[in-house]
């Protein structure tokens, strides 16, 4: 199974959500913390407490909303293939490149320094075409909040005796001389349950 541009899109921009929770707290107006509530919020005389209007609070929206279609979208992967696990070791989600972006968050980025924004998104640019090409965009440190880890493994079909190695993201701990039902997204195993103990 492999993403179409769009949903790749999506999932990457998802991975991204806490990003944008940090750019839209950087740019709320603390000062009006207590202030009163504002209804409704786009009437005459009636602004958001933000410095720079709706505009992060829309990227915020979108990482959101990008985020949850991202989440959706890996439940309705459905393992069916089943493979004997022969070895299994967990890999620790590379997080250099992701982490990138929220140093940069840190440097003094404001919506009104155009430079520095327009730089931050043709950055992200490549590093979506980078992930997207590569095989990668499945491998969202995010995820690893919800359980999911990042495993190289043997395996074999059931009834060949043929090696292969791969990569899985799993919601349960993969244990050598197993068998488990997965499905494979952009060259990367999905393992939700544990077969040999009655997951389905």
């Amino acid at each position: 199974m492999q993403f179409r541009f769009w949903a790749s899109l999506i999932v990457f921009i998802g991975s991204y959500f806490p990003l944008g929770l940090i750019l839209l707290a950087q740019d709320y107006r603390y000062d009006q913390l207590f202030a009163p509530v504002c209804w409704p919020p786009f009437s005459n005389g009636c602004a958001l407490p933000l410095r720079n209007g709706i505009f992060p609070l829309a990227i915020f929206c979108v990482t959101l909303v990008c985020f949850v279609l991202s989440l959706g979208s890996l439940a309705t992967v459905k393992p069916k293939t089943r493979i004997d696990v022969l070895e299994s070791k967990y890999i620790p989600a590379e997080l250099m490149s992701y982490t990138l972006p929220y140093v940069v968050s840190f440097m003094s980025l404001d919506y009104q320094e155009t430079g520095k924004f327009v730089g931050l998104l043709i950055f992200l640019a490549w590093m979506f075409l980078i992930t997207y090409r590569s095989g990668q965009l499945i491998l969202n440190p995010v995820l690893i909040v919800f359980g999911w880890r990042l495993y190289e493994i043997s395996f074999s079909f059931p009834g060949d005796k043929e090696k292969r190695t791969a990569r899985a993201l799993s919601r349960v701990p993969l244990e050598p001389s197993q068998p488990y039902d997965q499905s494979t997204v952009q060259d990367i195993m999905i393992i939700k349950s544990d077969h040999h103990k009655g997951g389905k």
